[in-house]
């Protein structure tokens, strides 16, 4: 009988938590080798994600220092000012802070779709479909219809034209909105072409339908196509952004659109719980990002690219790179010939006598993978210069031993 169960490797594992982990009496576990420094010194690079940026210095004093209120009242100083200055740099009416980008796409795409049982369209690869639980179908009854991703986090437009429902027909539901997404995670970080977006947008007003982005990544993106944010986002109704990956922030996102449209955003926050009160000392963080994080990202796509470019002169037959589609600060290696994630990322976090030996140190690199055959790297501003050249060390000095 063919077995139809979904293998457990086959799924995300940068962060899998077991149900275990809940109880009063175990600790969280997560999907990737613990590092324990004990008699030796090991160089520790982990790369499993830009999530790991911690607080500046500078960070946690703004933090400590924040003039704060109720911002359920609407009189914290520091949102509020945050708030403006993102609508300000998006090019947008208004702005809305909220604690985290999946919430920032849960309530934008539910602003936008207020009847349930509206479709949402949006690509197969995409972070709302993959990592999001579903949110829009389980807290607003809407039904998700996927485009077929292409590589370059794009899809064929003939095929978004022709999956737009026919509003007349009774017997169908009606399309709302079309979910992009840049940088495009799971397509290997590319900063999706503007002219894309821009048909995109011909579409949706054709159709009396919105444009979301779950812009994550936004000032990445816009570093990768040498634009400002806001030439990005004329394109699109509505974005959300996070403050808590490559800029450093703790905790938070900010979410962007019409002055109508963040009024129902401010009411559906409350409504899944995202209202916060002294929320003030999380906006004095994302500035900090802003003015001190934001002028350093080239530095993360560089030591990418470094890497790839490295990864690809091996050349291996079991571990390969697209080093020439290298974006922004995500780095995705494909395996193959038995070479599995697990054991490729096994291995990484591993040191041997003979490896000591041969390297004159002590180095293990951590990455996150993606299904069975794909490790995802990813760089940020924790990561020096001296520590890519040492996972660098690293990564080549498993891919021949695996290729031996």
């Amino acid at each position: 009988m063919l077995n139809m169960a979904v293998p457990r490797k086959s799924l995300f594992l940068v962060c899998s938590i077991p149900r275990a982990a809940f109880s009063t009496s175990s600790r969280i576990q997560y999907r990737y080798t613990p590092v324990e420094k004990e008699k030796t010194e090991i160089d520790v690079v982990d790369l499993r994600s830009d999530t790991l940026t911690l607080p500046s210095d500078q960070m946690r004093k703004a933090m400590a220092e924040a003039h704060v209120g109720d911002d359920v009242f609407g009189e914290d100083p520091t949102i509020n000012a945050l708030q403006k200055r993102m609508a300000d740099i998006f090019g947008m009416e208004a702005s809305i802070f909220v604690p985290s980008g999946t919430m920032g796409n849960l309530c934008s795409i539910l602003s936008h779709c207020q009847r349930r049982g509206t479709e949402v369209l949006m690509g197969d690869q995409c972070h709302v479909f993959y990592y999001e639980q579903g949110g829009i179908a389980q807290f607003g009854g809407l039904t998700p219809r996927t485009l077929t991703n292409l590589p370059d986090g794009t899809f064929d437009l003939d095929e978004v034209i022709h999956k737009i429902r026919d509003a007349d027909d009774a017997h169908q539901p009606r399309t709302g909105v079309i979910c992009l997404e840049t940088t495009h995670n799971r397509c290997g970080g590319k900063a999706i072409p503007l002219e894309f977006m821009q048909q995109i947008k011909e579409i949706a007003t054709a159709n009396e339908l919105k444009v979301h982005l779950d812009g994550a990544r936004l000032f990445n993106a816009a570093l990768a196509l040498n634009v400002q944010p806001s030439d990005i986002l004329k394109h699109v109704d509505s974005v959300s952004m996070c403050f808590s990956k490559g800029l450093g922030a703790p905790a938070g996102s900010i979410v962007a659109g019409s002055a109508e449209f963040i009024y129902n955003v401010h009411r559906l926050r409350k409504a899944v719980g995202g209202a916060m009160r002294q929320a003030g000392v999380l906006a004095a963080a994302a500035f900090v990002g802003l003015e001190e994080t934001v002028p350093l990202l080239h530095k993360d796509h560089q030591h990418a690219k470094k890497t790839a470019r490295a990864i690809a002169g091996a050349n291996s037959s079991s571990v390969q790179v697209d080093a020439e589609g290298i974006h922004s600060n995500l780095l995705y290696v494909d395996l193959f010939n038995g070479v599995t994630a697990s054991r490729f990322i096994d291995r990484l976090a591993k040191v041997t006598e003979q490896e000591k030996a041969d390297l004159k140190e002590s180095i293990v690199v951590q990455g996150g993978a993606y299904g069975t055959h794909r490790v995802r790297f990813v760089f940020y501003r924790d990561i020096s210069s001296e520590q890519t050249d040492l996972a660098i060390k690293k990564i080549l000095y498993v891919i021949q031993e695996m290729s031996g």
